[in-house]
């Protein structure tokens, strides 16, 4: 019987392994090929459908769905961005080369966290919006980025993607393992998309931080140094928009900010895993924690971080701040919102908020009960002058009931999301 617990430890080895699979690339090159030799465009789509999307591994399907990739997209990109195919093909072609080193770094994690599931591992050809993302429990790199160098032409796309020139001059080819590590590290979580900024932060800056430990080396990426170097200021900023549930002025944004660095939530989440990590007397513990925090759960989330006292005063501060400093629907020009007995007659539609409004932002979505009860927008009116109210016209049918939902994608001029609100009525026979 004492020999009992080696023959388990040597059975959980062996059947630690994932695939590592690359035929994706093979496949859009050949389809590639043939595309740019063709010039009717409906032959195009078939070319990329058949030869590419249709013979494509579970990967590939995800990485499209992840970004909303389509054919059109694809055929698009071929056609407009031809010395930026030219100039990434060889290196994509790599991919093969990297197999070895993943597979000891994902052996490295796994000595960091001995729960570590085995999944697989997709390099792909996506249209540029990825370097590195999950789904499904698939790990999958985005190789048109992710194995880009300082060679690579953007010309093509500088005004549809401007980071990507400054991001393909630090040769990311060169930390395609660490980025692995760190989608990988996704893949275990219990969430990949947090429901406000804070969640995604955490979840962006453990995959960070414990990519470092496993594999023993600093964060490629400038985020974190620069981080350091800004902590006081980038801090201040954050603390104001950590309970928002909108994560684009620090997650998947550009440069063009107040400091000047794009994806700095990657930081603030790098720096709470860092102190929480170094507080921890149990490091094994605290890697188990961080993987399997429960992100989306509101009070697991801020016993985490209070735990670290990262910031100067209790999380429920600034949730309190954050509520009292987002804007608010007052009510409906027409008539009073839950009216049962609204004329089918009226056509215009005034929202009013409480306060002046981004002109630049809006967003309505589906209510309670569903596309066949949606209020259908047929023409936008558009923001006042004061930019206090929105005006729009709509169809209206008698005897039937409506809902739409004003959501947090309408920000403040100060920047801060709405407090959604729902529309609903009634129109009489």
């Amino acid at each position: 019987m004492k020999f009992l617990p080696v023959l388990i430890l040597l059975f959980s080895i062996n059947v630690f392994s994932q695939k590592i699979i690359t035929s994706d690339i093979g496949n859009f090159w050949n389809a590639y090929d043939k595309i740019i030799v063709e010039k009717d465009s409906v032959k195009q789509l078939d070319l990329i459908n058949t030869l590419y999307i249709d013979k494509g591994t579970p990967g590939l399907d995800g990485i499209m769905r992840a970004r909303r990739y389509s054919a059109e997209e694809y055929i698009y990109a071929i056609n407009n961005y031809p010395k930026f195919w030219q100039s990434i093909r060889k290196n994509t072609l790599k991919s093969n080369q990297f197999s070895k080193d993943i597979q000891k770094a994902v052996n490295n994690l796994k000595n960091i966290y001995p729960d570590l599931k085995p999944v697989n591992i997709y390099f792909e050809i996506g249209i540029l919006r990825t370097g590195g993302t999950t789904i499904d429990g698939m790990s999958l790199i985005g190789s048109e980025v992710a194995l880009a160098d300082k060679s690579v032409i953007t010309s093509e796309f500088d005004v549809v993607y401007p980071h990507l020139r400054s991001y393909f001059d630090t040769e990311p080819i060169k930390d395609v393992i660490f980025l692995n590590v760190h989608e990988y590290i996704h893949t275990q979580q219990k969430e990949t998309i947090g429901n406000t900024l804070l969640s995604q932060t955490i979840m962006e800056g453990i995959a960070e931080f414990l990519a470092e430990i496993a594999l023993n080396q600093k964060s490629p990426n400038p985020q974190i140094e620069f981080g350091f170097k800004n902590q006081k200021k980038i801090k201040t900023a954050f603390q104001k928009e950590m309970f928002s549930p909108n994560i684009y002025n620090w997650i998947m944004n550009d440069a063009n900010n107040q400091f000047g660095m794009r994806d700095l939530g990657y930081f603030v989440g790098y720096a709470i895993c860092k102190k929480y990590y170094e507080q921890s007397s149990h490091k094994e513990s605290a890697v188990k924690e961080m993987i399997e925090l429960d992100y989306n759960n509101e009070n697991d989330l801020i016993r985490f971080v209070e735990r670290t006292k990262y910031f100067d005063h209790p999380l429920s501060f600034y949730k309190k701040e954050f509520e009292n400093s987002r804007p608010r629907v007052i009510g409906i020009h027409q008539f009073d919102n839950g009216s049962q007995n609204v004329n089918p007659e009226i056509k215009t539609f005034t929202i009013n908020f409480s306060e002046e409004m981004n002109s630049d932002f809006r967003n309505f979505e589906l209510g309670p009960l569903g596309e066949n009860n949606l209020l259908r927008i047929s023409k936008i009116i558009g923001f006042s002058d004061d930019k206090k109210s929105f005006t729009f016209e709509s169809n209206l049918e008698p005897n039937k009931q409506y809902q739409i939902l004003v959501d947090f994608g309408f920000r403040s001029a100060k920047g801060y999301p709405l407090v959604p609100y729902l529309i609903g009525f009634s129109t009489f026979k």
